[in-house]
């Protein structure tokens, strides 16, 4: 072979082996097999495990967590499936605590979970950062495999201490727990014991779908429970996790929280009438995507918790909010909120939270082609932009006062804000179009 034929082959070599390389430089899978010991690629498989949990038919029998947890447990253990919730009513003293690669799927209103009215004790004898147990005052209403939260003030610093257990053995009033404690629990900072609980749980898990399912919070038969903690479905440092067609109502608390869980979808779901949030991406949580759903009669409706970032609301119906509709603040960031309907908020429909500066405030988001309509009292507001906040580009939206213009406004611009960008806007019935606070300063 001459110098010519060789380059010539090799550059032929070279085109052929480059449309098979991934973008780092390693060449791309094309026909995947099951590997041990190899999650990230995978055969797509036409068929995984199902079972069917009823309360009268179905693989497993039974009307409470733990025929559902068991249903959950034996998919995760032969690497993941569906668990079918047939219609029925489920009454719940503890969490179903989820599992990667588990699919939860209901019939929609005739599978429903609901919460078990809570009970609520004193702790009496003090328990150390390493032990496992705890001595109630009154143990009526506690059964072994309650779930449980643990609330004091913590001896050393006052601060709140929380913790969520279950009980898993007791003699009398003496329980022992699942975990240990790991904080002090004295009798210093008047620690309880509660039965409360999120109604689906998952921790620390990857790649699972809650579809088709109501949760009923019993709200009225259980103490609060924040949406730090708990939720009609609670998620804590999850990846990849989807929830569609679910209905989380009457909670004392959230609908649906997620606190550092990444690429979270939330999708056609329907979180109404709950104590506190409707639909809680919390903390440190990235792209996050909430599409078509429906928010009703909740505190605050889409609440950005700190540090949400890189996400999308979209073709969302959120109405009769008691505060605001959607509340965004603490680094949450580079978010769009776009073609949603805000009714009847009671404080404003868009808020932008002032926090403690403008190095905690939420930048670079944009708000675009929502409607917006009744916002708040006699001085309510349609967008609020309020503390440090930066950058933010109002787009095309369309603010109606339907009650007479009174002292309202349709966007009101903090006097410490920065490049806030107001394109091709209508406010309509307000008594003032624009509030920019800005110039007042100058």
């Amino acid at each position: 072979m001459n110098r010519r034929s060789f380059l010539a082959c090799a550059g032929v070599c070279v085109l052929t082996t480059m449309t098979l390389l991934a973008e780092d430089g390693r060449p791309k899978v094309t026909s995947p097999r099951a590997t041990s010991g190899d999650s990230a690629v995978e055969p797509k498989w036409d068929e995984r495990l199902t079972i069917s949990v009823g309360n009268k038919e179905g693989d497993l029998i039974g009307s409470n967590e733990k025929v559902l947890q068991a249903a959950v447990d034996t998919v995760a253990r032969l690497g993941g499936g569906t668990v079918k919730v047939l219609p029925g009513t489920y009454r719940l003293r503890n969490s179903v605590y989820l599992a990667s690669k588990v699919r939860i799927v209901g019939s929609g209103a005739e599978s429903v979970l609901i919460k078990e009215p809570s009970v609520k004790t004193k702790i009496v004898v003090d328990s150390d950062w390493y032990d496992q147990e705890i001595t109630l005052e009154d143990a009526n209403g506690f059964r072994v495999g309650d779930g449980i939260v643990i609330r004091a003030k913590n001896p050393h610093n006052n601060g709140a201490t929380v913790l969520k257990r279950t009980l898993i053995a007791r003699s009398g009033k003496r329980f022992k727990l699942d975990k240990a404690l790991r904080e002090n629990v004295w009798q210093m900072g008047e620690p309880t014991a509660a039965t409360l609980f999120p109604l689906i749980s998952g921790e620390f898990i990857s790649d699972c779908v809650i579809e088709h399912i109501t949760l009923d919070g019993n709200r009225e038969k259980n103490d609060h429970f924040d949406g730090n903690y708990s939720g009609c479905i609670f998620l804590q440092d999850c990846q990849r996790m989807t929830m569609r067609g679910v209905e989380a109502w009457n909670n004392n608390g959230d609908g649906i929280s997620w606190q550092i869980c990444h690429d979270v979808v939330v999708e056609n779901c329907h979180s109404h009438d709950n104590a506190d949030l409707g639909l809680h991406p919390g903390s440190g949580s990235q792209r996050p995507l909430i599409r078509g759903n429906r928010i009703e009669r909740c505190n605050i409706g889409i609440f950005f918790c700190w540090g949400v970032k890189y996400g999308l609301a979209e073709k969302n119906t959120i109405e009769g909010i008691r505060t605001a509709s959607v509340s965004i603040g603490h680094r949450d960031t580079d978010n769009i909120v776009r073609d949603n309907v805000i009714k009847n908020s009671g404080v404003a429909g868009v808020l932008f939270r002032p926090e403690r500066g403008p190095s905690f405030a939420g930048h670079r988001n944009r708000i675009e082609r929502n409607e917006i309509i009744n916002s708040g009292g006699d001085e309510g507001v349609g967008i609020d932009i309020q503390g440090g906040t930066e950058s933010i580009e109002l787009i095309e939206n369309r603010i109606v006062e339907q009650r007479g213009s009174a002292k309202r406004i349709g966007i009101r611009v903090g006097a410490e804000t920065k490049n806030i960008t107001l394109t091709d806007n209508r406010v309509e019935g307000a008594a003032q179009v624009v509030a920019d606070l800005r110039s007042a300063t100058k």
